[in-house]
């Protein structure tokens, strides 16, 4: 008999993570928000790789949305290759890892921070190179994540950032939203989302599209769909889809949309009506008879629930193609690069 993968049971643990940070982070994140709020930077850079680069996705999207400030995404091989200083006095810089040691992120936090910014680690290891580099740590609190994959350190990364959305805008729909997220993320695991299984777990190249809040979601799917399926998955906003990539859409490359559940989301229904008149298979979130998705409850937090039940998709696929979800080949769970 086949063992349950290490992936499958570490997703789950996401509720209680998100609970957790409740009673440990809440201090921290708002220390920091009223920093902020007394020193506001002009510009947020962050500073990122793999998941953790989608979860700077994220943050820039709740940091732009709700306070108007710019977020940039630096390149760290200015500090280890090109050993570039920015002008970043004044400024906020936030650099967000699971381990916390690879060298590319710990460098350009070190330069940030003698150039002058206040630079946060959002990290899973607190007694971490990136974290005792750093400003300020914010911990994930994930606890030990084995599989290769990330799926809980992604998941409280998401809900970190939303406590520091929270506290730095003071917004009570963004609180109360906090506030439900470890019951619907229990819930939005049990989604069954087995309608797009056959169809990806047969793909050789797939899309996955996302805009606004669910963007992130979208590029954190196309890299699990990477590493633990073999399946060549792009991941783009619906606006940027359609400026080229919309020409390869065809019965055999399908495309998967993770809705909004704001503004954004009717940008994306059009699109997806578009892309079944050119006979594409689209598998869209919270659309009649396709992926189903929790009742709309506050929109950033939604999309953290469509990643949590696209993982337990994820493995199923997986699976039928016979890929081990726990060991993806050439990859390991702490990737240092320069």
């Amino acid at each position: 008999m086949q063992s349950k993968p290490q992936m499958a049971a570490e997703f789950r643990e996401a509720p209680d993570i998100v609970r957790r940070q409740a009673a440990d982070l809440t201090d921290r994140v708002s220390d920091l928000a009223a920093t902020l709020r007394r020193r506001v930077p002009q510009v947020v850079v962050t500073c990122a790789r793999g998941s953790s680069a989608h979860a700077a996705t994220f943050g820039k999207h709740l940091i732009e949305r709700h306070l108007g400030i710019p977020v940039s995404a630096i390149a760290p091989n200015l500090a280890t290759v090109y050993r570039q200083r920015l002008r970043l006095k004044g400024q906020m810089f936030l650099a967000i890892s699971q381990a916390g040691r690879s060298d590319d992120i710990v460098e350009s936090l070190t330069f940030a921070r003698e150039a002058g910014a206040l630079t946060v680690a959002l990290v899973n290891d607190p007694d971490s190179p990136l974290a005792n580099a750093s400003d300020i740590v914010l911990p994930m609190q994930a606890g030990p994540e084995l599989s290769v994959a990330a799926t809980k350190t992604f998941v409280a990364s998401l809900a970190a950032l939303l406590r520091l959305a929270a506290a730095w805008t003071g917004d009570s729909a963004i609180h109360r939203g906090l506030d439900h997220l470890p019951a619907r993320l229990a819930s939005a695991a049990d989604l069954d989302w087995t309608a797009a299984l056959p169809a990806l777990a047969a793909a050789t190249h797939l899309m996955s599209i996302g805009r606004g809040a669910t963007l992130a979601v979208a590029r954190e799917a196309a890299l699990k769909l990477k590493e633990t399926c073999r399946i060549h998955a792009e991941a783009f906003s619906g606006a940027e889809f359609q400026h080229g990539p919309i020409a390869l859409v065809g019965r055999d490359y399908p495309v998967i949309l993770f809705l909004p559940t704001d503004a954004a989301a009717e940008g994306l229904k059009t699109l997806a009506l578009a892309l079944v008149a050119k006979g594409a298979s689209v598998f869209a979130t919270g659309a009649p008879n396709a992926l189903p998705t929790l009742e709309a409850d506050q929109p950033d937090a939604d999309a953290v629930c469509l990643i949590q039940a696209f993982y337990g998709l994820v493995i199923q696929v997986a699976q039928r193609r016979g890929n081990d979800v726990d060991r993806p080949p050439h990859l390991q769970k702490v990737t240092r690069t320069r």
